[in-house]
């Protein structure tokens, strides 16, 4: 990656994927999904920023970074578990089997870390030692690594509300998964985040935590959704730093996407106050920490799109076949 070719993408963002002629249009945080009469799903990765329940920013780049992060590693889990992915038509651009979403998002860890009202370090630190069904030992400390990785399952929240934790018993009394789903579904989980932690290793890069989705598809078949190992829903941080940042008490050095967020956060009240102009540099800088995350993550050179003008037009040229 270069400064000069960042700096010249800095004009072609994504922020709206809003394409009348396809059907069903969903708009999600960051992705415009439609769905077709037969029973694929197109989804369309913007460059959106969400943070406080809106959107912040649009990042140069951010859409087509998550895209091919999850492609690589979908593409390198294949053979443990079925993903709904059908094709890539064009860098941000997925076409999927549709499924119906399971009720319990899955997160595996194997550190205490976290900052969110369902994190276990933020239980640990409320002095909650049974949490999702596990039990933790007494004595640890911040972003310590745990005896073994554990599943954190929360419920999904279809209607907007927040996750909730719960426990294997809470899933499966309550009927939100039988029993051999979830069976299948950890199995699934823990094998993923496996072959993601060894492969992080050879990046230099230690794979904490991360989110899992998934669906069934027509014939039951539990199948792996969304995302898999991208910057936006797992936590790497740098395996040459971490034994003497976590010894000395220190945070440990991870892709710090966090710029924009905190930038707005010192300036307004995000959720009530209008969003202060968001400097161009800020806005240049997230998009390095991006796309450095997505070199490091697949030991890729990152593609930078073509200059052949606005991104929505390539894509729509790209699914001009779907109309």
């Amino acid at each position: 990656m270069t400064r000069p070719q960042l700096m010249g993408a800095l004009d072609r963002v994504l922020a709206d994927a809003t394409i009348p002629e396809l059907p069903n249009h969903y708009s999600g945080k960051v992705r415009d999904n439609y769905d077709l009469p037969d029973g694929r799903r197109i989804l369309i990765a913007t460059d959106r920023l969400s943070a406080f329940d809106r959107i912040l920013a649009v990042i140069p780049c951010k859409g087509q970074v998550l895209t091919q992060t999850a492609r690589f590693w979908f593409e390198a889990t294949a053979d443990i578990c079925p993903n709904h992915v059908l094709a890539y038509p064009d860098p941000n651009v997925v076409i999927g089997q549709r499924l119906d979403i399971l009720p319990v998002e899955v997160v595996i860890r194997d550190y205490l870390a976290g900052t969110t009202g369902t994190s276990i370090l933020t239980l640990y630190k409320a002095g909650q030692r049974d949490m999702y069904g596990v039990r933790l030992p007494d004595g640890m400390r911040d972003n310590q690594r745990l005896p073994r990785p554990i599943v954190t399952p929360t419920s999904k929240a279809f209607d907007g509300g927040h996750d909730e934790p719960l426990t294997p018993d809470e899933i499966v009394g309550r009927g939100l998964l039988t029993a051999g789903q979830w069976r299948q579904l950890t199995d699934y989980a823990f094998a993923l985040f496996a072959r993601g932690q060894e492969m992080a290793a050879r990046q230099g890069l230690i794979l904490v935590d991360t989110k899992y989705e998934f669906g069934t598809d027509r014939d039951g078949r539990i199948v792996l959704a969304d995302e898999i190992h991208t910057p936006d829903s797992s936590r790497y941080w740098m395996a040459d730093s971490y034994p003497a940042r976590f010894a000395a008490g220190d945070r440990p050095e991870s892709f710090d996407k966090d710029f924009v967020r905190s930038w707005v956060a010192a300036r307004c009240d995000p959720y009530t106050d209008p969003i202060p102009e968001i400097p161009a540099e800020l806005i240049a800088g997230t998009a390095e920490v991006y796309i450095r995350a997505y070199e490091m993550i697949t030991g890729q050179a990152f593609a930078f799109p073509a200059e052949d003008g606005p991104i929505l037009d390539r894509i729509r040229r790209n699914l001009a076949g779907f109309f």
